[in-house]
Order: structure tokens, then C-alpha cells, then sequence
């Protein structure tokens, strides 16, 4: 359990690691209807529960693992956990806040169970799990109150502490990586960040984290305003395993933004965008094929250590993915000077400053 971290930094010098596709994409495949997402257990819940994707891993448990066999069977080295939304504050839509750390127990021991077995199939070649962490129901940094910008509906600590009950029911279940994903707001991601320390020093290890921005716009900027550069200047500090994107837009318009993080980042640069924009009846048009070649030529020029499929991604975009990187050399983390970097919505960097001597200093 805790050479984790070691085992993933040696097989990331060596290949490309392949991250799973869309976990909602393909749940919506499967055709599932209220009574499916109520189970037995929950017959009787008083609110409708259809969409609620993360209650599947109780109720509907053979979906969950079927999905996760696809996404390894087409080349995935890290799957996620169905657990996007599995914190008690994103849960109340459902009035399912005291279902949270189960639910987060259960996605990460069958995603634990499914990666195993294909582990035990494939030695030379293991599976990791990451606790999928996504950004909340709920903003930080933005008023949910257009008259009263200075309104946040909850707290920083509320955030923190929900968060931290996610992370230590994914822990307890069996994950090996904390993937803290699809930022839009980065205060919520920095109290994921606060969250997952508290966790690791209440148990005693710590797991690698996996941390992954989206942006909203052609800017480069996440919902809070914050730019790429900016945004890694804010997360820095938790030495991530992996920094990236993921969501926001296909391929194609998501490389200038890529481009930068792999520039910037002094660790491994993870990518994993949907399969092309929305088209008018909110599906994903873009083909395996012609995802997996935009993702080649960002693999051809370095830019590349983790990649995957986010929002309408399939197995058959992950395996033709898979396909067209394999032998092609990960990304060489660059040794970036060790200066000052500050950050609010865009980066400030303090460096090459000369200090004042007595002969400098300006006369009374």
C-alpha cells in the first residue's frame, strides 16, 4: 500500500499511463430507470432518485463493476471511482447526506475488486484506483446570489469537512490515488487539498494526488478566473503526482491549454478532455479515431504523461487512445528554478530580484 506512490513515478518514467473514460457517459447507455437507482433498499425514498449516478454503487453494483471491466479491458491503467458527487453537501440534492461516506466506501472497494482482478490477469501491467473527487455543488469563490456578491452558501470549513469525510471513505475502501478533479472554483479545491492532508495525518500515510482543472472559456480560465498558470501556483504546494486539465472541450481547442500546464508543471501532466463539444442535443459527436489523433500529436511533442477520456468517452475511445500512444516516450518533467510564485486570478512570479547594499541605497 504505500510504495504506491513509487510504483506509479517508475511506470509514469517509462510509458504513458492510460486514464478511463466518461463513468456518466456510459451509465446513460445503460438505459437505467428510477427503479433501477432505488434498489430494494431505497423503494420507499421519499425524492425521486434517477441521476443520482453515485447511489449505483449500492444499488446497482453489477452496472458499476461491468463499466470499470470495459474501461480496463480497453487499455485503462487508472479507473475511477463512481463517486463524483459523493459529498454530503452535493448529496442533499437527493437528501442523501448521511449516505455519503458509505457511498464512498462502496464505489472505492468495487472499482478496488474489479482493478484487482484485472491486476491478477495482467501482472506485468497493474491497476490503479483513483478516488474521484469532483468540484461540488456548491462555489467558494462565486455568490449564488447575483444581488449580494459577498453570499457564499456554505462555509470554507463546511466544504473541508465534507470533503474530508469523502476522502477517508474512499482511503478506507482501497484507493491508491486522490484524484481531486474538474476544478471550476480553486478555494474548493484547496480545501479539498486541506482535507486530504488532515486524512493523511489522521492515518498515518498519505496516497499520491492527482489534481485536474477545467477551464470555461478560450481564455484558459476556470469559473473562479483563475488561468492555468495561476491555478498551478495555488496547488503547487501538495507536490501532486499529476497536474492537468479534464472536461471543458475536445481535444483540438483544450491543446493551447496543455501546452501550458506542460510547460509550467514540475511534476507528471495528466489530460483528459471530452470527446469534442455538445452538440445541440447535449451529446458527443467526436469518433475514437479522430480523438486519438489529436491526443497523439500531443503525445508526439511531449506533452503528455497521463492521458484519458472525460464527458461522452467510451472504451472504444480509451482503447483506440491506448492504441495510438503506445511506444510513444512520456513527457520529461522539467526542473523549474525554485522562485517565488504567487497567484490570485493570474500568476505573479517574484525573481531576479538584486538586493540593496549600502552603496545603493538612495541618498537622504
Amino acid at each position: 500500500m504505500f510504495d504506491i506512490q513509487e510504483k506509479l513515478e517508475k511506470i509514469a518514467s517509462e510509458r504513458i499511463l492510460i486514464i478511463d473514460g466518461a463513468m456518466g457517459t456510459m451509465i446513460q447507455k445503460e438505459g437505467l430507470e428510477e427503479a433501477d437507482y432505488r434498489g430494494e433498499r431505497f423503494a420507499d425514498w421519499p425524492s425521486d432518485l434517477k441521476g443520482n449516478n453515485d447511489l449505483l454503487v449500492i444499488t446497482k453494483p453489477d452496472v458499476i463493476a461491468k463499466i470499470h471491466g470495459e474501461f480496463l479491458s480497453a487499455g485503462a491503467d487508472i479507473i475511477e471511482t463512481d463517486t463524483f458527487n459523493a459529498t454530503r453537501i452535493s448529496m442533499a440534492d437527493y437528501d442523501m447526506q448521511e449516505y455519503a461516506r458509505e457511498i464512498n466506501v462502496a464505489g472505492a472497494a468495487l472499482a478496488r475488486r474489479v482493478a484487482d482482478e484485472w491486476t491478477a490477469k495482467t501482472p506485468d501491467k497493474p491497476r490503479f484506483v483513483a478516488g474521484s473527487i469532483g468540484p461540488m455543488n456548491q462555489s467558494l469563490s462565486v455568490s449564488p446570489d447575483v444581488n449580494n456578491p459577498g453570499y457564499r452558501s456554505v462555509s470554507f470549513d463546511d466544504v473541508k469537512d465534507a470533503y474530508k469525510e469523502q476522502i477517508s471513505g474512499l482511503m478506507e475502501g482501497g484507493i491508491d490515488i486522490v484524484l481531486i478533479e474538474t476544478v471550476f472554483d480553486t478555494l474548493n479545491a484547496k480545501a479539498a487539498i486541506f482535507a486530504a492532508e488532515e486524512v493523511f495525518e489522521d492515518i498515518g500515510y498519505r496516497l499520491p494526488v492527482m489534481m485536474s482543472c477545467t477551464v470555461t472559456d478560450m481564455s484558459g480560465r476556470n469559473l473562479s478566473g483563475q488561468t492555468i498558470e495561476a491555478f498551478w501556483h495555488s496547488v503547487r504546494h501538495v507536490k501532486p503526482f499529476s497536474a492537468g486539465l479534464n472536461c471543458a472541450f475536445g481535444a483540438d481547442l483544450l491543446r493551447p491549454h496543455a501546452v501550458t500546464i506542460a510547460a509550467i508543471a514540475d511534476t507528471n501532466v495528466c489530460v483528459f478532455p471530452n470527446a469534442g463539444l455538445p452538440n445541440e442535443m447535449g451529446e458527443y459527436d467526436e469518433t475514437p479515431e479522430t480523438m486519438a489523433g489529436h491526443l497523439k500529436e500531443w503525445a508526439d511533442e511531449g506533452l503528455l504523461n497521463i492521458v484519458g477520456g472525460c464527458c461522452g468517452t467510451t472504451p472504444d475511445h480509451i482503447r483506440a487512445i491506448s492504441e495510438a500512444i503506445k511506444g510513444v516516450k512520456p513527457r520529461t518533467v522539467p526542473i523549474i528554478e525554485p522562485v517565488m510564485k504567487l497567484s490570485g486570478i493570474d500568476p505573479v512570479q517574484i525573481a531576479n530580484l538584486e538586493p540593496i547594499t549600502a552603496s545603493a541605497a538612495p541618498a537622504e
